[in-house]
């Protein structure tokens, strides 16, 4: 009995070290998915957690003094449809805003790597999202993914490696506020609206861009507010000029104003922009910077239909200035005296034909709002459209040989195309929303339009709308981006020369 006492002994110890282990694993394993872990002088924070499995755990320090956080963070990314990083968070619901000082410590690290102010719905990998992500090149923009699994897409601010960065969340809308220096902070123009259940999470992030590395960053003066539901109207909108790739989707915002600004064009050549603002034309660089006048004589009431020709030697406008109605002039790129084109008002302009010999334009007459032409040379104008109700919107295909645009002869405003004459009458659109300025690209692949949801009448301004794209040869619509916007978005051509951008207008409320 005491040689089998004595065998079995020996197995006590290897039993409690393989316990152990196990305990050991099933800890490490918890924290590698996710799990929250509790944290000592968390400053405005309540716990961090490592998302999405990266290989090399995460850390953060806090100074308590300074008010400052260090967080390193691994992971590969943050982005697509999983994220993998280090966050310190808080949970919350309402409206809040939540601001810091980003500063990265080393110069060695990937250039994508990210530091974030972060809104999250869950913990998990795969969840929705807004955030404010410094990168280490300095790019700065306003990521999103709206659903759970879904792809991620971004705004990219004009500012890089900014001194202060802020993330405002006021219902649905979430906004990114930046700083250059570090002290005054002003809305970027990077703004989008995702549905938060409540609560939510909200904190700070680091994500090194590589798993196999750990990158650190310092959150410095950070502020986290709670603020009361808005019960007021915003103060003011603001506009931004931004530009999409119609192949990433990716937005980049080009120049922000808390004036109010309209219908971009873009040159034949590629290195300018046309908008309106206070009935005036206005010119700006592509890469941004400050916009520049153009000289319109005695017209001071230009609205927002105005199109470069094709030559990009003559700029055709609507302004209201002679009768109080709005009369289509065409006057010199570089500015000049308006030349009158229409007897008749209101006319809005809206397309050039490819030879430039004629424009298409929307006219009243007679309480009906229908499609015309003209000659550049002016004259008498054609009529195309006799169906009751509005049609707008008219625009030239490449080739010329067909006009798009829209009208709600079928009960809700849809897209349609005829031929140059007016024959042939075709529904394009139809579907459960109100489809408004349908564009055709310069290469004639593609029909890009603005879309409101069925309730909405007209083309408003500050409205939730999408910019959709449709395949002109055939094939389903899908969805460039959702925005605040609606008139002034893109009413006239607003096609990049190459085909792969489209310009287009967002605003964004500002509370006080």
């Amino acid at each position: 009995m005491s040689c089998g006492l004595a065998k079995m002994e020996p197995m006590k110890p290897a039993f409690v070290v393989s316990l152990t282990t196990l305990i050991t694993s099933f800890s490490l394993l918890m924290g590698a998915v996710g799990a929250p872990r509790d944290i000592s002088s968390p400053g405005l924070f309540s716990g961090q957690t490592d998302i999405g499995n990266p290989p090399r755990a995460g850390s953060m320090q806090y100074d308590a003094q300074q008010g400052n956080y260090v967080i390193a963070g691994g992971g590969g990314n943050m982005w697509f449809t999983n994220d993998s990083f280090h966050y310190l968070w808080k949970r919350m619901s309402g409206d809040l805003t939540l601001a810091a000082d980003i500063r990265w410590i080393g110069t060695n690290g990937d250039a994508h790597r990210k530091a974030c102010l972060v809104i999250r719905q869950t913990l998990e990998p795969d969840s929705a999202y807004v955030d404010v992500a410094v990168h280490g090149n300095g790019l700065t923009s306003l990521q999103y993914r709206e659903a759970k699994g879904v792809m991620t897409q971004e705004i990219q601010s004009n500012v890089s490696a900014p001194g202060r960065v802020r993330l405002e969340k006021r219902g649905e809308f979430i906004s990114l506020s930046i700083s250059a220096t570090g002290d005054s902070l002003r809305p970027s123009g990077c703004a989008y609206a995702v549905k938060f259940e409540e609560p939510f999470y909200v904190g700070l992030a680091v994500c090194a861009h590589n798993t196999n590395s750990l990158e650190r960053a310092t959150f410095s003066r950070v502020e986290l507010e709670a603020l009361p539901a808005a019960t007021n109207p915003p103060a003011q909108v603001a506009s931004t000029l931004e530009v999409i790739p119609i192949a990433s989707r990716d937005r980049r915002v080009v120049y922000q104003t808390s004036a109010h600004i309209e219908a971009p064009n873009w040159s034949p050549d590629g290195q300018f922009f046309l908008f309106n603002r206070g009935g005036r034309l206005y010119r700006l660089p592509i890469a941004g910077g400050e916009p520049q006048p153009v000289e319109t004589g005695f017209a001071h009431r230009i609205n927002n239909d105005h199109g470069i020709s094709p030559d990009g030697k003559r700029v055709a406008i609507s302004d209201q200035t002679e009768n109080g109605k709005s009369i289509i002039y065409i006057l010199p790129l570089g500015g000049g005296a308006p030349r009158r084109i229409t007897k008749l008002s209101p006319s809005y302009w809206h397309g050039w034909s490819p030879d430039g010999k004629t424009l298409a334009f929307c006219g009243e007459r007679n309480g009906e709002f229908d499609v015309y032409t003209i000659s550049t040379d002016g004259g008498e104008e054609q009529r195309l459209t006799t169906a009751t109700g509005l049609d707008d919107g008219p625009d030239f295909s490449p080739d010329g040989q067909f006009i798009y645009f829209n009208s709600e002869r079928s009960g809700s405003m849809q897209i349609w195309r005829m031929k140059r004459d007016g024959t042939e009458q075709q529904q394009i659109t139809s579907d459960e929303y109100n489809n408004w300025f349908a564009h055709p690209s310069p290469d004639g692949k593609w029909l890009a339009f603005l879309t409101y949801t069925q309730d909405v009448k007209g083309h408003p301004e500050n409205k939730q709308v999408m910019l959709r794209l449709m395949p002109i040869a055939g094939g389903p619509i899908r969805t460039l981006t959702r925005l605040f916007g609606g008139q002034g978005t893109i009413n006239v051509p607003s096609w990049s020369p190459d085909s792969r951008s489209i310009a287009f207008v967002s605003y964004q409320p500002v509370f006080p």
